[in-house]
């Protein structure tokens, strides 16, 4: 086949072509943009909505004035302090029920009475308490540990509720301590 275009005529029509090409590229990025504009709108707008919605909350909360603490919980508050110091410097400091009650409990305790339980309360109303629980095969030995523990130092007080003596024989017993 004979090529009857002239050169010049092949030239313009390539130039044409890339021009056709460039153009036809650059419609189709502007399309892609707009499209995703459009689809990207509704989603600016909800968060915009939001976040003025969130600001003026928070603007509503720094205005508000804070509620009156009263007595009660601004004590359960220091308590609670207490707790998290105690814990945070359990290392530095020992834990404040010590070893010596503890182990003046376990020095009391006769061979056949069995400590299932000891436990420790601070209560910043009722103050410091010590709680054993535990079994005793008789009220006779039951009642000498709680006259053991009575006569320590460590111990101010030894609460021993009457309801531990209704059973003669393998009795489960709540005492509590009150350390001095």
């Amino acid at each position: 086949m004979i090529n009857l275009i002239p050169k010049e005529e092949k030239k313009k029509k390539v130039k044409v072509f890339y021009y056709k090409l460039v153009f036809l590229f650059l419609v189709m990025v502007n399309l892609i943009t707009f499209f995703s504009l459009v689809a990207i709108l509704p989603s600016y707008f909800s968060s915009s909505v939001r976040h003025n919605i969130v600001n003026a909350k928070r603007e509503n909360q720094k205005n508000k004035p804070e509620p009156l603490t009263d007595q009660q919980t601004l004590a359960v508050i220091k308590d609670l302090n207490k707790k998290l110091n105690l814990m945070e410097h359990v290392v530095d400091n020992k834990f404040i029920i010590s070893e010596k009650i503890i182990n003046a409990i376990i020095l009391k305790k006769m061979s056949n009475i069995k400590i299932t339980d000891i436990s420790y309360e601070n209560d910043p109303l009722k103050g410091r308490k010590v709680s054993i629980e535990g079994n005793a095969p008789s009220r006779e030995i039951l009642l000498l540990f709680r006259r053991a523990l009575e006569d320590d130092v460590l111990f101010k007080q030894v609460d021993l509720p009457i309801s531990n003596f209704v059973k003669g024989s393998d009795i489960k017993f709540y005492l509590n301590l009150i350390p001095s």
